[in-house]
C-alpha cells in the first residue's frame, strides 16, 4: 500500500495479516494543543459543526459559544441561557442539586435551516427549546416544552437529528426517566413511540441518523431514520439485568394510524445487532457509539458500531460493521416475534409463525403499497397497524459484515468512533477509523482485506480523561471534534490539535 501523510485537525475537550503492520505511538508530550476555555464554564457536551461557514457551536451548562473552527481558540459568539432563581429553586424543592442539577445544560444543538439553530437545554428540569438566529446570535424567546426533545436529567441518555426541519429525538419523556420515546416533534404531524414496556424497555439511547432513499429506485421508498441504543430484553430471561443493543427504524412520511396508533409510529420496529467473536466465544452487548459511513465509492452505507461486554472488568471492545442491506433485510423479510402466556400468566417471546397481514406492519409506504391504494398511513387496515403495535421486536438479528467483529481490542474502552475512505497512491480506497478511549487516547486503524489493524495511537490527555464525543468533517482537509463530559462541578477545556498523520 502506499502511504502518504495528510494533516488533521482535532478539537479536543480536556475533561496475523498478509500486510505488515508499523503501529505509531505517539506520547502526550509530543502532542501541540490550543484550547478554547472560559472560566467558571463547565460540561461542554454538545458539539456541532457547520462545516459551510466553518464554525464549530458548542453547548455548555447555561451557554452558547460559536467558534472558529479553523481555530478554536477564537470565540465569535457567546449566548448565555441561565435558569431563573425560582425555576432553581422548584427543582431543589423536587430532590434535586440547586448548585449542579438544577442548571441549564445544552443537550440539543440541530441546524434547522440556513439562519436557526434549534436549541434545547435542560432548564432546572424543565426542558426548554427554543430557536437560536444565526446572524444576531440571539434565542428567539419561544421557550417551547422540551418534554419528549430533550432529557430531563442531564445524566440521562439522548440522541436527536434534524430531518428536514424536523427533529428526531430518543430521550425521556418525564420527570423520573421511566418514560423512554422516539418521536418526530412536527407541527403537522408529530409522533412518537407507544409506552409499552415491548416497544422500549430501559433503553440507553447514544445515535440516530437519517438515511435517503436511492434516488435511482424504482420502488418509490422512503426516507428512514435509524436509532441505536442498548435495552434490557424482553425476549430473554434472565436472574439480572441482561442487556441488548438494538438498532430501530421510523420511516420520515410515517402519518401514524387513524384509529389504531393515532398520532404513534406505525413504521416502528427493532431488532438485535449481533456483535460476538464465536471463535472465542466474546459477545459484546453494550453499545458506546455509531458512525454511518456515507460515501459515493460506496454501493450502500455502512453502519459501525462500537461495543464492549455488559461484565467489562478485563478492559474489552470491539467494532462491528452492518451493510444496511442486511439491516433492511430483517426489517422487510424477517420474522417478527410475539408474546405468549405460559405457566399462569407468565409471558414469553417466541417467533411469530402465522400469517402476516397485508401490507406488511412496519414497512414504509412504497409503490407496491400505493398500487393497492394505500397511500399513506392513515389509510392502512387496522389489522396490519395492530399486529405492528403488538409484534414491534423482529425475531430475526442483524449481523456484521464477515458474521464477526471488524476489530477487537484487549484492555482498553472504546467510547467514540468515526470512518473516513481515502484513496492511496496507488489507487486502492481504504477505511479508516479513528476510535477513542475512556482513557484519553485515540487509535487510527486502517481496513485490510482480513479486518482493520490500528496502524496509530495518539496519548491526547495526560491524566487519562475519558473522550466522549467525536465529530468527523467531511472536507478534504479532515476535522475531528472531541470533547470529555466531566462531572456536574468541574472544569472543561477545548482543545485543538493539529497532527501529521499517515494514511
Amino acid at each position: 500500500m502506499a502511504v502518504h501523510a495528510e494533516k488533521v485537525f482535532l478539537y479536543i475537550s480536556h475533561l496475523s495479516p498478509r500486510h505488515s503492520v508499523t503501529v505509531f505511538i505517539t506520547p502526550h508530550s509530543t502532542v501541540q494543543l490550543i484550547h478554547f476555555h472560559e472560566s467558571e464554564v463547565s460540561n461542554y457536551s454538545t458539539l456541532l459543526l457547520s462545516e459551510d461557514k466553518d464554525v464549530l457551536y458548542v453547548g455548555a451548562r447555561e451557554v452558547i459559544f460559536a467558534l472558529n473552527a479553523v481555530n478554536i481558540a477564537e470565540k465569535q459568539h457567546e449566548l448565555p441561557w441561565k435558569v431563573t432563581e425560582d425555576k432553581r429553586a422548584k427543582c431543589a424543592v423536587k430532590g434535586k442539586s440547586e448548585q449542579t442539577e438544577c442548571r441549564n445544560y445544552v443537550r440539543v444543538l440541530q441546524q434547522l435551516n440556513d439562519t436557526f439553530l434549534y436549541v434545547c437545554g435542560t432548564n432546572a428540569f424543565q426542558p426548554t427549546c427554543d430557536y437560536l438566529n444565526l446572524i444576531s446570535f440571539k434565542l428567539g424567546g419561544k421557550n417551547e416544552d422540551g418534554k419528549g426533545r430533550c432529557p430531563f436529567d442531564p445524566a440521562q441518555s439522548y440522541t436527536s437529528v434534524m430531518v428536514d426541519e424536523e427533529l428526531y429525538s430518543g430521550t425521556s419523556y418525564n420527570f423520573l426517566g421511566s418514560e423512554p420515546i422516539i418521536s418526530r416533534h412536527s407541527h403537522q404531524s408529530p409522533l412518537r413511540t407507544e409506552y409499552a414496556i415491548p416497544w422500549l424497555n430501559e433503553p440507553n439511547f447514544v445515535f440516530a441518523d437519517v438515511i435517503r432513499a436511492d434516488q435511482n429506485s424504482t420502488d418509490g421508498e422512503d426516507d428512514k431514520i435509524y436509532f441505536f441504543f442498548t435495552e434490557v430484553p424482553v425476549e430473554y430471561e434472565f436472574v439480572g439485568k441482561l442487556m441488548i443493543p438494538r438498532i430501530a427504524r421510523v420511516c420520515k412520511r410515517d402519518q401514524g394510524g387513524l384509529r389504531t396508533l393515532q398520532k404513534k409510529w406505525t413504521s416502528f420496529l427493532k431488532a438485535r445487532l449481533i456483535c460476538t467473536n464465536p471463535d472465542k466465544n466474546l459477545v459484546f452487548n453494550i453499545i458506546n457509539d455509531v458512525f454511518i459511513l456515507k460515501s459515493t465509492t460506496l454501493k450502500e452505507p455502512v453502519i459501525y458500531g462500537v461495543f464492549t461486554p455488559q461484565l467489562n472488568n478485563v478492559g474489552l471492545s470491539a467494532v462491528c460493521a452492518y451493510n444496511l442491506s442486511t439491516v433492511e433485510e430483517v426489517f422487510s423479510k424477517g420474522k417478527y416475534m410475539q408474546s405468549a402466556t405460559v405457566e399462569q400468566s407468565h409471558t414469553k417471546w417466541v417467533r411469530y409463525n402465522g400469517e402476516i397481514p397485508h401490507p406488511r406492519p412496519g414497512a414504509c409506504i412504497n409503490n407496491e403499497a400505493r398500487a393497492s391504494n394505500y397511500m399513506s398511513s392513515l389509510n392502512l387496515p387496522d389489522k396490519t397497524l395492530q399486529f405492528v403495535k403488538d409484534h414491534p421486536l423482529m425475531d430475526d438479528s442483524v449481523t456484521p459484515m464477515g458474521d464477526r467483529p471488524r476489530l477487537v481490542k484487549r484492555d482498553v474502552k472504546y467510547t467514540q468512533i468515526v470512518v473516513d475512505r481515502v484513496r492511496a497512491l496507488n489507487g486502492s480506497i481504504y477505511d479508516v477509523m479513528f476510535i477513542s478511549t475512556d482513557r484519553g487516547a485515540l487509535h487510527k486503524a486502517i481496513s485490510y482485506e482480513n479486518g482493520m489493524h490500528i496502524i496509530e495511537e495518539t496519548q491526547l490527555f495526560p491524566k487519562f480523561e475519558p473522550v466522549q464525543t467525536l465529530l468527523l468533517s467531511s472536507k478534504r482537509v479532515s476535522a475531528i471534534i472531541i470533547t470529555s463530559f466531566l462531572s456536574f462541578c468541574s472544569s472543561s477545556k477545548l482543545f485543538s490539535y493539529h497532527l501529521i498523520t499517515l494514511l
